[in-house]
C-alpha cells in the first residue's frame, strides 16, 4: 500500500511538473508575436498546400494570411513574403541576418561540400568569391574580351533558324535557345561549343542538364527528419552516379587547359573564364587558396545559372510578343530605324533600343525565371513586428511582387510602355521588381544575362516573323525551380531579312 501511495505521489509530481513546464513554455511563446499560419498536418506540415506550383500557391495563401506568414516544409520552418515593403525589410533592412541560402543534400554533394558560389554559406570564402566574380570573372573588361564569342554564337543561331525558315520547319523555341545559351556559356568558360559534334563540351551540356533537373526536384528527405538517412525517392543514388561523371570530365578539361597554359607561358591575356580561374588558383598571394574543387563547383554554378534561365526569359518574351502583335510591330520598327536591315542587333545597340529594353523588363516582371528568392536566417530577429527564429527559410515571392496591384497599374496586362518613362530597374533597388534578387547575394551575372536576353530577343524579331497558329500562344506555367512554360513554344520562323547580308 505504501508503495502504491509512493507511486501515486511521484505520478502527480510528474504531471504537475509537465503542466508547469508546458505552461511556462507557452507563456514564453505568447510574449513573441509569431506570423500567422495555415493549419499544418502532422509530419508533412504544409506540403499538401504547395502543389503543383509553389509560388502560385504561396501567393494565393497570402491573400488570406497576409504579406508574411509561416508555413512548414515537413519539419523545416519557413516564411512566405509577398509584398515589396516586407521584401525590403528582409533583403535590405535586416539583410545581415538573411545572407545564407538554404542548402540540401543534393546541392551540397554536387558542389563538393558547398565549395561553390551560389550555395556557399556566407563567410570569408563567399566574400572572396564574390570579390573575384565582380573584379575578374564577370566584370566589364572580361565581358568585353568575350564579346566576339557572344556575337558569333548569335550569328550562328540566326543562320540555323534561317535554314529552318527556308524549309518551312516548325522549331521548338526553347530547345533552340538552350543550344545558344549553352554554347555561349561553354565558349566563354572553356572555348568549346557544346551542342554540335560529340566532344567534352557536349558531354558537359548533357551532364549539366541532368544536374539541373535533379537539383530542381523535391526530395522529402531534406524536409522530413526521419527520412534523412533513407533514399526512398532514389535521389542519393542518382547524385552518386552523376557526380563522378561530372568530376572526371571537368578534371580532364582543367588538365587540358593547364597544358595549354604551360605552352603559352608568358602570355598574360586570358583565353576564357577557366584561364582566369586557373590563374587565380596559382596566385600564392591570395588571402585564401582557391582550389580545384572551388573551380569545378563555380563552373557548375555558371552553367546552371546562365543557360536555362536566359533561354526561358527569351522564350516567355517571344510568346508575349506573338500574342501582342501591336507591341511586336513597335519593337520591329524601333530596330529597323536604329539598326537597319543589313546587320544584326549588337550589344552596343541596346542603349538606343529603349522599347526593346522595356519589353524585356516587362517579361521579367510577369515571368521571373527565379520566381522565389530563398534565404535562411542565421540568428533570431524581429522583422515586421514578427519574431523569426534562426534557421528559418524565407521565400520572397518575386512572382507575386510583379503582380502587386498597389505597385502596378493593370498588373496582369503585358504593357512594356509602363517602363518607357519609369526609372524602375532590375538590379535589386526596386522591391516590386526583383528578377535577379537584391543586396549582397543578388545574381552577379545580371549584366551578362541582360545583354544575352536583349540581343537574342532583338535579333529574333528583327530577322523573322513567328507563326504559332490562329489561337495564339497559351501562357500557362509549368512546375519547376525556375519558371518553365507548361507547353513548349513551337513556331514556324518566316524570314523578314536576307540572312546573306550579315
Amino acid at each position: 500500500m505504501v508503495d502504491i501511495y509512493g507511486y501515486l505521489i511521484l505520478f502527480f509530481i510528474s504531471v504537475i511538473s509537465v503542466l508547469f513546464i508546458r505552461s511556462f513554455f507557452l507563456s514564453s511563446r505568447s510574449k513573441l508575436r509569431l506570423p500567422p499560419s495555415p493549419f499544418a498536418l502532422p509530419i508533412i506540415g504544409h506540403l499538401h498546400l504547395l502543389a503543383p506550383i509553389p509560388h502560385q500557391a504561396l501567393h494565393n495563401l497570402s491573400t488570406r494570411y497576409g504579406p508574411v506568414f509561416q508555413f512548414f516544409l515537413g519539419s523545416v520552418p519557413c516564411l512566405a513574403v509577398s509584398s515589396p515593403e516586407m521584401a525590403k525589410e528582409f533583403l535590405r533592412t535586416y539583410e545581415a541576418s538573411y545572407l545564407d541560402r538554404p542548402r540540401n543534400a543534393t546541392t551540397v554533394y554536387l558542389t563538393y561540400g558547398s565549395k561553390d558560389f551560389m550555395f556557399a554559406p556566407y563567410g570569408p570564402y563567399w566574400k572572396l568569391m564574390k570579390k573575384l566574380v565582380m573584379s575578374d570573372l564577370l566584370n566589364g573588361k572580361t565581358l568585353d574580351l568575350l564579346l566576339p564569342v557572344r556575337q558569333d554564337e548569335v550569328k550562328q543561331f540566326i543562320n540555323s533558324l534561317s535554314q529552318k525558315a527556308k524549309l518551312g520547319k516548325a522549331v521548338d523555341v526553347k530547345d533552340e535557345l538552350l543550344k545558344l545559351t549553352n554554347n555561349v556559356i561553354s565558349r566563354m568558360l572553356m572555348s568549346e561549343r557544346c551542342s554540335e559534334e560529340e566532344n567534352e563540351a557536349s558531354d558537359m551540356r548533357k551532364l549539366v542538364t541532368e544536374i539541373s533537373k535533379i537539383t530542381g526536384e523535391f526530395n522529402l528527405a531534406d524536409y522530413i527528419w526521419f527520412l534523412k538517412n533513407l533514399d526512398l525517392q532514389g535521389y542519393g543514388k542518382r547524385v552518386r552516379e552523376i557526380h563522378p561523371r561530372f568530376n572526371k570530365l571537368i578534371d580532364r578539361i582543367i588538365s587540358e587547359h593547364e597544358d595549354e597554359r604551360r605552352k603559352r607561358k608568358g602570355e598574360d591575356e586570358a583565353k576564357d573564364l577557366l584561364d582566369i580561374l586557373l590563374k587565380i588558383s596559382e596566385d600564392d598571394t591570395m588571402e585564401m587558396k582557391v582550389t580545384k574543387d572551388n573551380i569545378k563547383a563555380f563552373i557548375l554554378n555558371l552553367f546552371i545559372a546562365g543557360t536555362d534561365t536566359s533561354a526561358l526569359t527569351i522564350e516567355w518574351g517571344l510568346a508575349e510578343l506573338i500574342n501582342h502583335p501591336g507591341i511586336m510591330k513597335k519593337a520591329v520598327e524601333e530596330i529597323d530605324r536604329e539598326v537597319g536591315k543589313t546587320r544584326l542587333v549588337e550589344e552596343s545597340d541596346i542603349p538606343n533600343l529603349p522599347y526593346l529594353q522595356a519589353i524585356v523588363k516587362e517579361t521579367l516582371r510577369l515571368h521571373p525565371t527565379a520566381p522565389m528568392i530563398p534565404r535562411t536566417s542565421t540568428e533570431d530577429c524581429t522583422v515586421g513586428g514578427y519574431h523569426v527564429p534562426a534557421k528559418t527559410t524565407v521565400f520572397v515571392n518575386v512572382w507575386a511582387l510583379g503582380r502587386d496591384p498597389e505597385n502596378w497599374d493593370d498588373p496582369l496586362k503585358f504593357n512594356p510602355e509602363r517602363f518607357e518613362l519609369s526609372q524602375v530597374d532590375v538590379r535589386g533597388q526596386h522591391f516590386h521588381m526583383l528578377p535577379f534578387g537584391s543586396g549582397r547575394r543578388m545574381c552577379p551575372g545580371t549584366s551578362l544575362a541582360m545583354q544575352v536576353v536583349q540581343v537574342t530577343l532583338g535579333v529574333m524579331v528583327q530577322c523573322f516573323e513567328w507563326k504559332a497558329g490562329e489561337d495564339g500562344v497559351d501562357m500557362e506555367e509549368g512546375p519547376g525551380i525556375t519558371l518553365p512554360r507548361a507547353n513548349p513554344l513551337v513556331c514556324v520562323p518566316v524570314a523578314r531579312l536576307d540572312s546573306t547580308l550579315f
